[in-house]
């Protein structure tokens, strides 16, 4: 069974959520629908004695329907399926996570996860520039972006709506040579910012936009499908979100949450999300079609810490330069 919960309807629909008791295991996730269905088939094909219902939104909205639910005393949600380490940083911070070795964590890069075991990263969802295949100008690097042949042909996503826009964001912020000079310069030539990325896809492969920041399945995926987009991993380096998966403390069904971590984590699991067009963020791991060689991308730092304490500063800075979109 599952239960998916319109954008509009999550906050009214807090105090009145799945009971708990509905189903073994709860799971509020960001990936699109189609993902999360094939996520938690596959689990329970892997483990049909456990039954999960899953809510699917946007990061923030997720965010906001279980902070209603603690605040009302009633947290649904047994494990988080979420955009970003900073998210989860947060409630570890707060105590709302169960701490938990597993032990597929030998299989990743130990930047890759928390080293106390409250949250894992599943996948490398990175952020590049999409442009339209008759764009007259090619792209190769960030600053591209800020050139007189792109003036107001550039869109992004917000932050203030789009996870992977606030990590992206935070990245560059903190890299030589781009930080937030490059937004300030990319307002300068005309750009937009506002909702998500798959706005933001739509835009650019209608032609209304010329190129835009974009998480990379979303173009590569419409590219095969015939698309006139192409997809670039900028010569600076990218951001990426990493998926990390975590388990409420509040959680009624801790033991089948801990199957759930295994199993997202697992070769199996991983080769999932590679069928889904995500990079694996398992060691050993193949590419899904369309992307380069793993150790051609390269992926730029971020500390989740200090990230999420400079947070509402980062929005604050970046809506000083595009609205409150």
């Amino acid at each position: 069974m599952k239960t998916i919960v319109s954008a509009a309807a999550l906050l009214a629909a807090s105090l009145f959520a799945i009971p708990a008791n509905a189903a073994n295991l709860v799971l509020y996730t960001s990936q699109p629908n189609e993902d999360a269905q094939a996520t938690v088939d596959g689990f329970m094909a892997a483990n049909p004695d456990i039954k999960v219902d899953w809510v699917r939104d946007g990061t923030p909205k997720i965010m906001a329907k279980l902070q209603a639910e603690i605040e009302a005393g009633n947290p649904v949600a047994d494990v988080l399926l979420i955009a970003d380490t900073v998210t989860l940083e947060r409630l570890k911070e707060a105590g709302k996570l169960l701490a938990y070795k597993s032990p597929e964590a030998a299989n990743y890069d130990a930047a890759l996860y928390d080293a106390d075991g409250y949250y894992y990263s599943t996948k490398l969802i990175t952020t590049g520039i999409v442009y339209n295949t008759s764009a007259t100008l090619k792209p190769t690097s960030w600053k591209d972006l800020t050139k007189p042949e792109a003036k107001g042909l550039v869109t992004m996503p917000s932050p203030l709506t789009s996870g992977a826009a606030l990590i992206h964001a935070q990245t560059l912020a903190g890299v030589d040579g781009l930080g937030w000079d490059l937004y300030k310069d990319l307002a300068a030539n005309g750009a937009t910012a506002a909702g998500g990325n798959g706005a933001i896809l739509k835009a650019v492969a209608s032609g209304e936009k010329a190129y835009g920041m974009i998480v990379d399945y979303m173009p590569i995926r419409e590219k095969a499908k015939g698309a006139p987009v192409e997809f670039v991993f900028p010569s600076e380096g990218v951001s990426a979100v990493t998926e990390p998966v975590g388990i409420l403390s509040s959680s009624k069904n801790a033991d089948a949450a801990k199957k759930f971590v295994d199993y997202v984590l697992s070769e199996k699991g991983q080769e999932g999300f590679l069928k889904l067009g995500y990079i694996p963020a398992r060691n050993g791991m193949s590419v899904p079609e369309g992307f380069p060689a793993r150790d051609s991308i390269k992926v730029l730092p971020i500390n989740a810490a200090a990230a999420l304490k400079s947070t509402d500063a980062d929005l604050k800075t970046f809506s000083g330069i595009y609205g409150s979109n």
